[in-house]
């Protein structure tokens, strides 16, 4: 059984602990997750030029669309005020940002009637992050920028946390996408030929949980969930923000969720940034 915890007042310890067991926690919109999103809803509303960011894909050849996002993205994930407002949103849930790091955060985009599906707006098919060499003590954020609904949030498939799915997770390494598959995303438009795990027999992915929060609302869940983005049928594209965290004692530890089927290359840790410095996470303490 999976529960989801609504404004939960766990310790941040307490919340890792049910998340590694496979419990899925939210939170309404708080003051920096509220500043974080109005940030983005500017660089997106600037990007679209007047055009209603929600709707621009039927007015625009997906090829102009896909370009618009290559650009847009990288703005929004590497400006320096996004590093500023998301240990502000730790310190609101309760996290140590001494003891917290993050990944820089990513503005995602899921596009209506399978407009656009494919590198930079990638549909992803059911996984686990796991799969794609994140750490077991992963905590994954998620937070939508309009108003989202059932047709385009994502799911999440909990029969599946503990039980093994055959996955092509020993062909990825995470070095080798850095240096090919990442950097070539803008060009996949009609169809995505890089070499991505995904799930390889027939998988009953019913009942699943489907969760709806306002603007700025908070889904939290680990990295160890198995996910996918829901086929959009709302006629609107969907933007987000995920971003992910580790709490360092859980890295030196080896605390986390279960590996139940990852067998993957490498480790996405030297990524993560301590919130009050920015420091990376010592090479040291990076166990996989």
């Amino acid at each position: 059984m999976t529960s989801v915890f609504s404004n939960s007042t766990l310790e941040d310890d307490a919340r890792r602990a049910r998340l590694f067991k496979g419990e899925i926690f939210t939170f309404s919109a708080t003051t920096a997750t509220t500043e974080l999103i109005t940030f983005a809803q500017e660089l997106i509303e600037e990007a679209f030029g007047g055009r209603d960011p929600e709707t621009a894909q039927h007015e625009m050849p997906v090829e102009e669309f896909a370009g618009l996002l290559a650009e847009l993205k990288p703005r929004f994930i590497h400006h320096e005020r996004c590093k500023e407002i998301l240990p502000k949103i730790f310190e609101e849930v309760g996290m140590s940002p001494q003891q917290t790091y993050f990944d820089v955060p990513r503005l995602r985009t899921s596009t209506a009637d399978h407009y656009l599906d494919s590198g930079i707006s990638y549909a992803y098919h059911a996984h686990r992050d796991c799969w794609y060499s994140a750490p077991f003590c992963q905590v994954n954020w998620w937070i939508p920028v309009y108003a989202v609904v059932p047709e385009n949030v994502m799911a999440f498939h909990p029969r599946y946390f503990d039980r093994p799915v055959a996955n092509g997770s020993a062909r990825y390494d995470y070095g080798e996408w850095n240096r090919v598959g990442r950097p070539t995303a803008a060009r996949h438009v009609h169809s995505d030929t890089r070499e991505q795990p995904k799930p390889e027999e027939s998988l009953d992915l019913l009942p699943e949980i489907r969760i709806v929060p306002e603007p700025g609302g908070i889904i939290m869940f680990s990295g160890a969930q198995l996910h996918s983005t829901v086929p959009n049928t709302s006629g609107r594209t969907r933007y987000s923000i995920d971003f992910r965290t580790v709490h360092i004692d859980d890295v030196r530890t080896g605390r986390g969720a279960p590996n139940v089927d990852a067998d993957c290359t490498g480790t996405t840790l030297g990524d993560f940034m301590r919130a009050t410095d920015l420091e990376r996470i010592p090479e040291e303490a990076r166990v996989l």
